[in-house]
């Protein structure tokens, strides 16, 4: 089974990874999905860190959520909207499986990186679907990247037509 990092979806699409990361650098806390023993969903707050090639997830151990992705690796993550209601910069979604990181020198590093208090979990992302949702002009444009099928960008407008699918440019 083959990881797909960060670093495998900037190499694929480097101007859409950067306009991903940057959306993610606006603000520091963004929702984590999981699910939970039962299946329902649970969404909580948490810091993430692009660094070295991985999209990091971290929590504090024991947390609900390390809980979740220990059991069950699936994980949808959405950035924090910030204020107002017109985001210039659009939204982000990612989805995949966390693989929790548990090599203690190197857990030991990252927390020294990241000044981050013991004990704690850490998980790197396996990337299955990156999104970014913007607005141009009246149109609402979806951009969607996965390891198997790239990038396709979908673009609706405010009136009746149908949503359209744009060529793939790269």
């Amino acid at each position: 089974m083959t990881h797909t990092s960060w670093a495998v979806f900037e190499k694929a699409e480097p101007e859409f990874a950067a306009a991903v990361e940057a959306r993610f650098a606006q603000y520091p806390h963004h929702v984590l999905a999981t699910l939970r023993k039962d299946g329902s969903p649970r969404v909580a707050g948490l810091n993430v860190d692009i660094r070295g090639g991985e999209l990091w997830l971290g929590m504090m151990q024991g947390s609900m959520k390390a809980r979740d992705l220990e059991r069950d690796p699936r994980f949808a993550l959405h950035t924090n909207p910030g204020e107002g209601e017109t985001m210039p910069d659009g939204d982000v979604r990612v989805s995949g499986r966390a693989v929790e990181l548990l090599d203690p020198p190197e857990l030991h590093r990252y927390a020294e990186e990241r000044d981050s208090p013991h004990p704690f979990h850490l998980f790197y992302a396996d990337l299955t679907e990156v999104v970014h949702i913007g607005i141009d002009g009246d149109d609402l444009v979806l951009r969607t990247w996965t390891p198997a099928g790239g990038v396709h960008t979908v673009r609706r407008g405010d009136d009746d037509e149908p949503p359209h699918e744009e060529p793939t440019t790269s």
